[in-house]
């Protein structure tokens, strides 16, 4: 038997048995074939990024590492070289562009020769502080995102992934409201020749005069961007800005009075459909050099139906991301 003594990372003593059996090295397969992907899916793994103050941030995160297995003779990949890649480096690095295509370029270089491409997806929630509409209050939000990568020996694509929760007002609904409120204004001053303003002031803000309210619920765009210019890359925290933005309805954190009376300015100014939120996202995305692809997920979780609506949309790119 023979014994190699080494020292670890921690200058601790380490023996290690180059007589134990190896099956992944020597051992084959007594079925001849290439697989596409081989790996590991959900593993724990800490993350660091910088938050929007610049303040590095550990995160706890799950992943998917994959590489191809295109020795057909090949029992199996080095799948513990995978994880402990993904380990050292990460646990390193900030996360980001740069950072996974590292990674992608690792797990091949690890497999000896075994696979000519590697896959990997990278999920966890980041925090942003987001301030309130008026009060001079904040508050955290926690935006689930992930990376999605993919290297082969020519080419390298690397997408981003987000959530946003924002807030829908159904424009039908706020149309049959109106008209409800017309039908009650009519009933009760029908009669009268004139009506004077503070009569008609005090009677809007009374309980009959808001017979009916437009309903609105909680909803979620699911973005998916495959980037550009890896040297000029997009963060997650400006790709959750533009797309608020362009929503104006995104939900809040810490709300006083006066931040939920502008809430509701903000939504009866901008109703929308499903249909409507989706577009919205697009043109933003349209406009947004950056962007090489995308795909978006609009859901409004309705208040007055038991199912939700849902529009789903893409730039259209040949080869592109397809509706799921």
């Amino acid at each position: 038997m023979e014994i190699i003594h080494s020292i670890n990372g921690n200058g601790k003593s380490h023996f290690r048995d180059v007589t134990m059996p190896d099956i992944t090295s020597y051992g084959h397969t007594k079925i001849h074939t290439p697989l596409n992907r081989v790996g590991m899916s959900g593993v724990e793994l800490p993350v660091r990024m910088r938050n929007q103050y610049g303040e590095l941030m550990t995160l706890a995160a799950r992943a998917n590492f994959y590489v191809s297995l295109d020795d057909p003779t090949a029992k199996g990949i080095h799948m513990s070289r995978l994880y402990l890649t993904a380990q050292q480096l990460l646990g390193k690095q900030e996360i980001g562009t740069k950072t996974v295509i590292e990674l992608l370029r690792e797990f091949i270089k690890s497999q000896r020769g075994l696979s000519n491409q590697s896959w990997v997806h990278i999920w966890f929630d980041l925090m942003v502080q987001r301030q309130s509409l008026l009060s001079g209050q904040a508050g955290w939000r926690y935006y689930p995102v992930s990376f999605t990568g993919y290297m082969d020996k020519k080419s390298v694509i690397l997408d981003k992934s987000v959530r946003i929760t924002y807030s829908s007002t159904c424009p039908c609904s706020g149309a049959l409201a109106r008209q409800v409120v017309q039908k009650e204004f009519k009933k009760k001053f029908a009669h009268q020749p004139v009506v004077d303003s503070e009569t008609v002031f005090d009677w809007l803000g009374s309980d009959a005069g808001m017979p009916a309210t437009p309903h609105g619920q909680r909803s979620f765009a699911d973005v998916k961007i495959r980037l550009k210019d890896f040297a000029h890359s997009m963060s997650f925290v400006e790709l959750i800005d533009l797309l608020e933005n362009g929503l104006q309805t995104p939900v809040q954190t810490a709300v006083k009075r006066e931040d939920e009376q502008e809430f509701a300015k903000i939504n009866g100014g901008n109703l929308m459909f499903c249909e409507d939120a989706a577009r919205i996202l697009k043109a933003v995305l349209e406009a947004e050099s950056r962007v090489a692809d995308y795909r978006i997920t609009v859901q409004h979780l309705e208040s007055l139906h038991a199912h939700d609506a849902v529009a789903i949309v893409t730039k259209g790119v040949p080869y592109g991301f397809q509706p799921e």
